[in-house]
Formats: structure tokens, C-alpha cells, sequence
């Protein structure tokens, strides 16, 4: 990483398509040309998108675009071809068979200098003339093979080395081993050549690449849906009517014809109209939603049966759509922790390699087999030690999972959340909006004997009906039911996590928790009929808060306020599906501790086991956060852990869909938003839950822990590959055409092993 300080405001963030990369060595080499790029902060390639992404600081008066040349020039120079972000994204209609015909021509070559191999299987023991093998092996060898040459002299003359070294020496080296046996060899002696090993090993790279690129176009297949969701052309209502337009030309503000049946263009709210929309590709909920006059519709969706006009709210790089496309984009171009250890191997593997086939011929020269088998042995360890499975083990798994949670309403913002998720062993959920559905009623308003109760409820409808808060809300719809009409404030002022304070009519009203009012020294809920009252109120599970309104005298209760929420539907069963999978979950609440209790029971939490954190402020979720990571014994069973969290105790995990809830998302070890919720908490999460409902929680685990899996599963086999293969050669218990096809299948099997998380369901 370049040791240049830049003030963090003038950073800024490139992507870069990088063509010619084969392995985790050519991983590396990129990602150090570009760190040696002045300016350049950090520098992350991703082998699975064939990309970088790059975060540099621009100097003072420097331009970007040059910046962006430079970066450029690094990639060249390294030995490799930079492209545009996402250029090399395969067309959806791509046929099956793009690319095949290098490899095709290379089987079609290969296949004679085969046969012979197969005949003496059979007992029959015959060879072409050795022109006819020569003339055969040739081309494939430095026609098709000419990628192998290329890419390997890039990696020599930056002192490295990468796959294509590899099978560029191995393959040279039994080809020219073979012409040396041919015009060596004496007159009327036909010595055996080696130009099928040749032929064939490059061939079956060729093969494994071809195979590997199919897979790659596969785990990329959940973007290029996204992508297909956006229409090309909008229905735009002007003074003459209906317009055609292209959707890059529509703006905010504009008015859009919506037809049945039609994808909608771009985000924004119902003007005229009312129909069903299918949302699934937001929320993966398959069932069509209503939408009427004022309702929201996101751009991607699928109108149902009613014409519908629109106004557009967002456009372009603003629009749901091309947010949820840009973090399933940045998820499968981030790096993983665990991929740390692999780019540490890599960086040595091609040198070690080389050392060891350089062993291998010595030893079996001094051993006295000769040199012909000596150089045999040495060629088949060059072939068959390819960390391209290493390169892809980890990016292919993360694409493939992330990919497939996309489709499902799971929207996975970092590799590191992916990783982390899996690890997860306590689940704190925010209640309201999360747990419950956020939308409490007025339940009960009793006031003070002597006053006009709709007096008091319209005064307390002006103060609140600024405020966005649930309960404020409630009040507001409350006053409306009642024909109450309320006026403007002359001033209002919130007190965080306490309540509201404002003046209407030049009369002075506090309305807020129980705990605030008592703070503020209220002595008539001490005691008193409203005293009991709200008492009882409290212990069925009802959230309580109260008017004072400020007088010569102090302050003096005028009524207290009962709301009522219902839990969301399936959100016992989804906290009962974390219990099974052995995660605690807790419930924090700011209600009061009996109305917490009350509804932490109808959802099947335990109050008594600790699963409920009531009369917790806003600022305070943090804490309760970080004290339920630093807990010392295991959630369930009361054994010991391993410190594994932020604090050295529990991974945690932090459910929440408000403002309030971002810093306890951020403090999380994995934050997860309701993506009914605000941008905040969805900026602050590493997850977002695009169908608001809890049940994806246990989703959210459960792909990681699939997700993880695969990435071990494909770490084990491609190291095991080379563990295994490359002594087994040394040994001479491998010849180079087996030992190219142990290499193709490697990256094969990784790519193929990935692809397996398509099929996962919630």
C-alpha cells in the first residue's frame, strides 16, 4: 500500500476490468503494479470478475482522468490488458459454445498423436512418422499456445512468474525434447517422441480455461439479470400526449405512462391509477403487492393489470435497482479475509514450483534413468502445479452466494459479512419496525378530569405532526379519525430518545416517555387515577407516554397515551428458527420494561433468560451491543467460547430498520437492515434484507455458513491438487498429459463445486 497520507475527503474509488489474468500469482502482480501507482491507497483483484478496484487520493488540482491513465499504464505494463468495468460481462444470449474453437481445433490436432497411446492399451503397438507428429504438434503448440508465451514473458520480465510460465516451459520443454530425440536419433532408429505430451497438455489447459469461463459467465448470471430488468424505453406524458423516450433521457419530475404487463422504468410514486406489482425482484416475495394513488413503485418491477401514470422520483445511479446492482457488484468484487492467506501462498508458489521441477530433473539425473525421462518428470511437476484453483476458490464462492441471496430479497454489501455471518451465535433484534409492524395504534387517550380531551389530543397532533416516529404518526392518524383539525406549531424541538417539546396557541406542551416525564419532575404520575392507570396500561403490554404542559406553577400532567403494535407475521416462527439453529436472540426495546416483557412473550422470547433489553435510549443500543459481545458464556448451554467477536466474546449480529439503529448496525459484528427501513441504517448494515421480514435472518446465516463451506471445500481441493500431484510427479508416477488434465479439472472442479450454491432455497 503506497505510504502517501491523503486527507480522506479527496479519496476516491476506480473500477477496472482486467483481461489476461490465469491465477492467484497474476492476482498479485497486479495488485502490486498498482500500489506502486503514486497516490494509490489500496488496491484489491478479483481473479472470479476479472477486476480491480482501486482507491487512490487525488492530489490538489490534479484531474482524474489522469489518475485513471495512469492506472492504465500500470496494468499494461504488468503484462496485462485494461478494459472498461464490466466489459467483459458475457451477453445474457451468449451461446454456449463461445470460445470453443481454439479448443476444438486443439482436440481436433491432438486426437492422432493420441491414438497410439490407446493402441498399446489394446496391444498394438504402432507410431506416426515423426514429421507427421511434428507437423500436428507444432501449431498447437505455438499458434494455440501463443497465450502461454505471452503472458509467461510478462511475468518473467517483472521477475515473477504465473501459470502460463509454467505450462509455457513444461510444454517447451517437451516439445524440444522431442525434436532434440528426432534429429538426433540414428539412421533407421524411429525413438520415441513426445509431442502428443505436448500437444495435449496444451490442449487440455486450453479445455480448463474454456470450461472455467462458461462457470465464470454462471456465477455472473445474477448481475446480468439485474441489468435486464431496466427497460430501454419509458412512455412519457407530455402536452402532446404519449412519447417514446429512451430511459437515459427521463428526469425527475417527469410524468410516465406505466402500461399492463410492462416493466417500470425508473423509480417513483402513482399519480393516477391503482394496479398490483410484482416486486419479486426486489424482495424475492413472489406474490404481487397493491399499489394505489401515492404509492411508491421501484423501477425493475413488473406492472400488473392496471394502466397506471407515474411521477418519477429517481433516475439512473439513484434508483433502488442500480443501488441493489452496485452492492451485489461491490460484495462480489471484494476480497474475503480468508483469501489472505491464499494470496500469501501465491505470491511464492510459481518460484517454489520452478525450484522443485529444476530438483526434480537433478535427482533423476543422478539417480541415472537419463536424461529423456529426467526432463519427462520435470515437465509433468511444471504442469500440474496450477494455483489457478487457488485464484478462484475463494471469488467464485462469494459470487455464486451472493449472487444467489440477491435473487432471494438478500442483499449481501461485503465479502466481509459473508464470511463473518457464518460465525454469528447472538441475534439482536431492534423491536419496532423489525419484530413488530411498526405501525402502533392509539390504543387508549385519557386525560386529567377538567380537561377537554379533544382539545388536548389536537394540541398534541400539532406538536407531533412533524415528527416521523411511529407513535407520533399514531397520534396524528388518531386526531384525523376523529375530524380533529390540527393547527401549526409556533416552535417545536425533539429531545432525542425522550420525546417532543413545542408551543401551539401560545400554550406550551411536553409530550414523551413516562421516564422523561418523571426526569422532568411530573408529580402527578407518581400517584394519582392516571398514575394506576398507566400503570395497568403498562403490565398488558401497552407502550405509554404522557402530556405536561408547562404553567406558572410547573409542570402539569394533562393526559396520558396508550399505543398498541402487533408482532410481524412468521416473527415468532423466524426467531424460533434462530433458536434452533442454536443463535440467541434478544430483544432491545426503548417501551418500558412491562410492555417489552409483554410483547417479547408473544413472540416467544424468554424475559427471565435475559432476551429482552427494555428502557434502552437510542444512544444506548451501542452498548447493549458491544455487552452482549463481550458476554463470556456460550448463548446456549452456559459452556465457554473461543473470543471470536469485536470484544473478544460473541459474534453478534445487530437486526434493526430506523435512523436510531445505524450505529448499533455499525458496531454489529454483521449488521442487518430491514430494507423497508431507512438509507441509513441500509448504509450502515453489511446486509440488507430487502422483504423486511425477520425470516430472512435465519436465510442470511444460513447462505453464509453454505457460502463458507464452499470456500474451505474448494481451498481443500485446490491446495490437496498440488499437495498431492506435485510429488506424485516429482516421483515419476505421472506423466504430463495426466498431469494437465489433474490441472484443467482442479479450476474446473472449484468453478463447478461453486456453481452447487445456485441451488440453494430459503
Amino acid at each position: 500500500m503506497n505510504s502517501s497520507a491523503t486527507p480522506p475527503e479527496s479519496l476516491d474509488t476506480l473500477d477496472l476490468g482486467i483481461g489476461g489474468m490465469t491465477c492467484a500469482s497474476c492476482v498479485g502482480r497486479v495488485e502490486r503494479a498498482l500500489r506502486k501507482v503514486p497516490g494509490v491507497q489500496d488496491a484489491t483483484v478479483n481473479l472470479a470478475t476479472e477486476s480491480a478496484r482501486i482507491v487512490y487520493g487525488v492530489p490538489p488540482g490534479a484531474q482524474g482522468p489522469a489518475m485513471d491513465a495512469l492506472l492504465r499504464r500500470a496494468v499494461r505494463n504488468a503484462g496485462y490488458e485494461p478494459r472498461a468495468a464490466g466489459q467483459d460481462d458475457a451477453p445474457e444470449d451468449l451461446s454456449p459454445w463461445a470460445g470453443f474453437l481454439p479448443v476444438g481445433l486443439g482436440l481436433l490436432l491432438s486426437a492422432p498423436l493420441v491414438l497410439p497411446m490407446l493402441g498399446d492399451l489394446l496391444g498394438y503397438h504402432w507410431m506416426l512418422p515423426a514429421w507427421v507428429q511434428f507437423a500436428l504438434a507444432t501449431p498447437v503448440q505455438f499458434i494455440l499456445g501463443a497465450r502461454f508465451y505471452k503472458a509467461g514473458w510478462h511475468a518473467l520480465k517483472a521477475l515473477s512468474g504465473n501459470m502460463d510460465l509454467l505450462v509455457a516451459i513444461g510444454t517447451s520443454a517437451g516439445w524440444g525434447l522431442s525434436m532434440w530425440l528426432w534429429l538426433t536419433a540414428h539412421e533407421g532408429h524411429a525413438p520415441h517422441l513426445y509431442f502428443e505430451a505436448s500437444a495435449v497438455v496444451v490442449t487440455l489447459v486450453l479445455l480448463g480455461k474454456w470450461l472455467e469461463a462458461r462457470a465464470k459467465r454462471q456465477t455472473t448470471a445474477a448481475i446480468r439479470a439485474l441489468h435486464a430488468l431496466r427497460p430501454d424505453v419509458a412512455h412519457m406524458l407530455g402536452q402532446g400526449g404519449e412519447v417514446d423516450v429512451p430511459v437515459a433521457e427521463v428526469m425527475a419530475g417527469d410524468r410516465l405512462v406505466v402500461r399492463p404487463g410492462e416493466r417500470i422504468p425508473v423509480d417513483g410514486s402513482i399519480l393516477e391509477g391503482h394496479t398490483q406489482v410484482d416486486e419479486s425482484m426486489l424482495t424475492g416475495e413472489p406474490l404481487p403487492v397493491t399499489r394505489e394513488v401515492g404509492a411508491p413503485l421501484t423501477g425493475g418491477s413488473i406492472n400488473g393489470d392496471g394502466r397506471v401514470v407515474m411521477q418519477v422520483s429517481a433516475v439512473g445511479a439513484e434508483t433502488v435497482l442500480s443501488r441493489i446492482i452496485r452492492l451485489v457488484e461491490d460484495a462480489q468484487a471484494a476480497k474475503a479475509p480468508i483469501q489472505r492467506l491464499v494470496d500469501q501462498v501465491s505470491a511464492v508458489f510459481v518460484p517454489v514450483v520452478l525450484v522443485v521441477a529444476l530438483a526434480t530433473l537433478l535427482a533423476w539425473l543422478w539417480v541415472g534413468v537419463g536424461f529423456e525421462v529426467a526432463v519427462i518428470h520435470a515437465v509433468a511437476v511444471l504442469v500440474i502445479a496450477c494455483p489457478c484453483a487457488l485464484g478462484l476458490a475463494t471469488p467464485a464462492a462469494i459470487m455464486a452466494g451472493t449472487g444467489v441471496a440477491a435473487r432471494h430479497g438478500i442483499l449481501i454489501k461485503d465479502a466481509q459479512a459473508l464470511e463473518l455471518a457464518h460465525k454469528v451465535d447472538v441475534v439482536a433484534f431492534d423491536k419496532t419496525g423489525t419484530l413488530t409492524v411498526g405501525r402502533p395504534r392509539l390504543t387508549a387517550f385519557e386525560v386529567v378530569p377538567g380537561q377537554d380531551e379533544a382539545a388536548v389530543l389536537a394540541a398534541v397532533a400539532s406538536v407531533q405532526g412533524g415528527s416521523e416516529h411511529p407513535l407520533a404518526r399514531a397520534v396524528v392518524a388518531a386526531a384525523q379519525e376523529r375530524g380533529l383539525q390540527p393547527v401549526a406549531p409556533d416552535s417545536v424541538r425533539a429531545v432525542p430518545g425522550r420525546g417532543t417539546e413545542g408551543e401551539v396557541q401560545a400554550r406550551s406542551y411536553l409530550v414523551g416517555s413516562l421516564r422523561w416525564m418523571d426526569e422532568l419532575g411530573v408529580k402527578e404520575l407518581k400517584e394519582g387515577a392516571l398514575a394506576a392507570r398507566a400503570a395497568e396500561l403498562q403490565n398488558v403490554g401497552a407502550t405509554v407516554s404522557a402530556v405536561a404542559e408547562r404553567t406558572t406553577d410547573g409542570l402539569a400532567l394533562r393526559a396520558i397515551l396508550a399505543f398498541g403494535d402487533e408482532p410481524k407475521a412468521g416473527a415468532r416462527e423466524a426467531l424460533a428458527a434462530l433458536r434452533a439453529l442454536g443463535v440467541r436472540t434478544v430483544m432491545i426495546s426503548g417501551d418500558n420494561r412491562g410492555a417489552a416483557e409483554a410483547m417479547a412473550r408473544r413472540l416467544g422470547l424468554d424475559p427471565d433468560a435475559g432476551e429482552v433489553m427494555a428502557e434502552v435510549l437510542p444512544g444506548e443500543k451501542v452498548a447493549c451491543v458491544q455487552a452482549l459481545q463481550a458476554e463470556r458464556e456460550e448463548p446456549l448451554g452456559g459452556k465457554r467460547v473461543t473470543r471470536r467477536g469485536k470484544r473478544g466474546g460473541h459474534v453478534v449480529a445487530m437486526v434493526g430498520d430506523g435512523v436510531n439503529d445505524a450505529p448499533a448496525l455499525a458496531a454489529a459484528d454483521v449488521g442487518m437492515a430491514m430494507g423497508n427501513g431507512t438509507d441509513v441504517a441500509m448504509h450502515a448494515a453489511g446486509i440488507t434484507l430487502m422483504r423486511g421480514d425477520p425470516k430472512l435472518v435465519a436465510a442470511a446465516l444460513d447462505i453464509s455458513r453454505r457460502t463458507v463451506a464452499k470456500i474451505r471445500q474448494n481451498l481443500f481441493w485446490a491446495f490437496i491438487y498440488n499437495v498431492a500431484g506435485i510429488p506424485l510427479a516429482a516421483l515419476g508416477y505421472l506423466n504430463p498429459v495426466v498431469a494437465g488434465a489433474a490441472m484443467a479439472l482442479s479450476s474446473v472442479s472449484v468453478m463447478a463445486n461453486a456453481l452447487l450454491l445456485k441451488r440453494w432455497r430459503i
